[in-house]
């Protein structure tokens, strides 16, 4: 068995259900994609819009709604949607501290959208702010950024979502 560091504790809450969410691959004009330096966090940790879906809210519905409320801006066009849902396992220790410890994680419908504004539409001091800095990247870093529970469901958008990239 593999020795696990105290901050990589294993999930073993499987009997758990997953939180259902989405997430916003969002593309501009380069083909770069929007991370978010999250403001919770001391470390370096990065990641696309993503967030739960409300009830009797649509994932398209939820995906709109999460961009105005993390970056401030609906000026979007979704071009693509995943074609299942992705799933990811929360680190065993976070479990107790995010969502009153009743997920194991997530399971998200993800959307690639292109941008159609310009970078001042951008507005991350939104009322309930999730990001304290923002870049556009290049997808092939993207893994590099995100913290390392959710790097295999990233690298798995990334991929489906390419040929809208290169296109």
């Amino acid at each position: 068995m593999d020795k696990l560091s105290n901050n990589q504790l294993p999930n073993t809450n499987h009997h758990l259900p997953y939180r259902p969410g989405v997430g916003m691959m969002l593309l501009n004009r380069d083909h770069q994609v929007f991370v978010g330096r999250r403001i919770d966090t001391t470390s370096e940790a990065w990641q696309m819009p993503q967030g739960g879906i409300d009830e009797g809210e649509s994932p398209r519905e939820a995906a709109r709604r999460e961009l105005r409320e993390e970056i401030g801006t609906d000026k979007t066009e979704i071009i693509g949607e995943s074609r299942g849902w992705l799933t990811y396992d929360l680190p065993g220790e976070l479990i107790p501290k995010l969502w009153g410890g009743r997920f194991r994680g997530q399971r998200q419908k993800w959307f690639a959208l292109r941008f159609t504004g310009d970078d001042g539409d951008i507005n991350i001091a939104t009322d309930h702010p999730e990001f304290c800095a923002w870049q556009w990247v290049k997808i092939d870093r993207l893994p590099a950024l995100i913290v390392s529970f959710k790097r295999d469901l990233y690298r798995a958008v990334a991929e489906e979502f390419m040929p809208l990239i290169k296109s």
